[in-house]
């Protein structure tokens, strides 16, 4: 086998390739990408046996077809140093011995026969439903909830994004316990209903690796998801099981409205905080008309701190407590400029929201209070 590639080009795919790649495998096949060329097609596919990411890029010069296997980490690194030029790579079909040449330079090495790499996607068994959806629109479901992923391996159903797929909109939430975000997106209307819960690694794999993509053929099958581009195809197994029903958790009778400039509380809290408990990042809120006091304590170091914000609030008075990396989480994963949270007392979630919502789309982030003591 034979076949020219530059090597930004190879680079570019086999990067994003390798994010599927575990740092530790139980199969040692697995830290290696699987090469195969096709007439003037070449496939590289990683895989950690649950997700499986392909990308096709095109070659010239080839010469003779098959499939052979090379250590990831180590094309990645030379790729990654090499200028920015055509490379050759020249594959002994006998020895499998693999020649990586350029104008300035050659590479020895030895590959693995390509039929060695353990067959990681699953046959789609069952029905299948597949739509297609603009890869910005997921991206942007991806980016509104990922950091609400719960990380409890008791709670396995809550370890990923729940896709809650309706004909005229996609609804995407994910939970801890201490915060749950509901994303509806409207502009997309699939057509078809159904629902998957995505790990948080296919996830992120999809955030950066589908990002230059303009559409995603998404495919539902009992087991497993595939997404697929023209340049990138990525099969992942679903969490099985029920996520919890959000509808019933998200108050629906929070009569107190509190708006606040984002970024002046956002920094407000992380100012606030340094001086409380590190242990549990407590920051208390009293709440009176127009005016919003932000309190934090160490007793354990004698340290504490408050600031006044500006906002609007013309509710009841009263205390509560959050837990400022959740409020800093939420509070950066909200873009609009000002912020609005609905209350009703100290011991019942807060609903975080957007002061204006984009056409189409509703963010929504519930946070559960921490307990006080005044």
């Amino acid at each position: 086998m034979k076949f020219n590639v530059p090597s930004k080009t190879l680079h570019s795919y086999v990067s994003a390739v390798s994010k599927v790649i575990n740092a530790k495998n139980a199969l040692t096949i697995l830290n290696n990408f699987l090469f195969t060329l096709d007439g003037d097609i070449l496939t590289v596919k990683a895989s950690d046996m649950e997700n499986s990411l392909v990308g096709r890029l095109p070659v010239t010069g080839a010469e003779g077809s098959g499939s052979f296997c090379l250590d990831g980490r180590k094309i990645v690194e030379l790729l990654k140093e090499m200028p920015d030029q055509g490379i050759t790579f020249e594959i002994d079909d006998d020895n499998l011995e693999v020649k990586i040449s350029y104008p300035n330079g050659l590479y020895n090495t030895v590959a693995i026969n390509g039929l060695e790499y353990p067959v990681t996607t699953e046959p789609e068994e069952g029905e299948t439903i597949t739509f297609t959806i603009p890869t910005d629109q997921v991206i942007k479901g991806i980016e509104n909830t990922i950091f609400a992923v719960g990380t409890n391996d008791l709670r396995p159903q809550m370890m990923g994004i729940l896709w809650d797929i309706k004909p005229d909109k996609i609804i995407f939430v994910a939970t801890d316990t201490h915060k749950l975000v509901k994303f509806t997106n409207g502009m997309t209307k699939p057509g078809v209903e159904c629902s998957f819960i995505l790990p948080l690694k296919p996830a992120t794999v999809i955030k950066n690796v589908f990002g230059k993509e303009d559409e995603i053929k998404i495919t539902v099958s009992e087991k497993s998801v595939k997404f697929d581009s023209p340049s990138f195809t990525f099969d992942c197994r679903q969490i099985r099981g029920a996520f919890p029903d959000y509808n019933r958790v998200i108050p629906q009778n929070n009569p107190y409205s509190l708006t606040v400039d984002r970024l002046s509380f956002l920094t407000a809290v992380r100012r606030v905080v340094v001086f409380g408990d590190g242990g549990n990042g407590l920051v208390k809120f009293k709440l009176a008309p127009d005016n919003l006091t932000l309190r934090a304590r160490d007793n354990s170091y004698g340290t504490s701190g408050w600031e006044s914000v500006p906002c609007e609030y013309s509710g009841q008075e009263f205390m509560i407590g959050f837990g400022a990396p959740y409020l800093i989480e939420i509070f950066s994963t909200i873009s609009t400029t000002d912020v609005v949270v609905k209350l009703s007392d100290a011991s019942h979630p807060a609903v975080c929201m957007p002061a204006e919502n984009t056409p189409d789309t509703e963010l929504l982030i519930l946070l559960m209070p921490m307990n006080i003591v005044d």
